[in-house]
């Protein structure tokens, strides 16, 4: 079912709850991807993706097709995942560093988290960017964003994207090559 059917569907008071329920079904797993990489813990990242369709049920009225439905969604994916990184911070004042460091000691921990070393050394180095670039690579190097669509996801310029990568990448290399 496209965009244009699922919405349809959802505006149709009769269709309603099925549409909606296509919806999620269609969206959870990318939604869950975008959680899962800004904040690593599955319990986090599970709270954020039912965050975003709860955002998404109350608003999906006033959606007005502007860009494509994914690109909404995963615009409210991408705030959410910030707003929830920022509250932790906020509520334990931790520094990035911190958040950076605990997230680290998950990635080791966790049974939920595969890959061999390369990929787990790869986490720990996108751990220790700020939020908007860690995001800004994992959109372009995991999800194969192009850039125009991910100024429409996170209201940035293309030009600003490019460098914001490319400082990221910079810092990853830097990351690898001393550890």
């Amino acid at each position: 079912m496209d965009d244009k059917e699922l919405l349809a569907k959802i505006r149709n008071p009769e269709t309603r709850n099925y549409g909606f329920n296509m919806l999620v079904r269609s969206y959870q797993q990318k939604v869950y991807g975008i959680a899962r990489k800004m904040v690593i813990d599955h319990d986090d990242a599970d709270d954020i993706t039912q965050e975003v369709f709860i955002k998404v049920h109350k608003s999906i009225d006033t959606f007005r097709e502007d860009s494509q439905l994914y690109t909404w969604i995963y615009r409210i994916a991408t705030n959410e995942s910030l707003t929830f990184l920022n509250k932790k911070r906020r509520r334990f004042f931790f520094a990035m560093e911190d958040i950076g460091n605990e997230l680290a000691a998950k990635i080791d921990s966790s049974p939920t988290i595969s890959g061999d070393e390369i990929q787990k050394k790869l986490q720990k180095a996108l751990l220790t960017l700020p939020d908007k670039q860690r995001l800004v690579f994992n959109l372009k190097y995991y999800d194969e964003m192009p850039y125009a669509e991910m100024a429409a996801v996170t209201g940035t310029s293309e030009g600003a994207l490019k460098a914001s990568y490319h400082h990221a990448v910079k810092k990853i290399e830097e990351f690898l090559k001393n550890d």
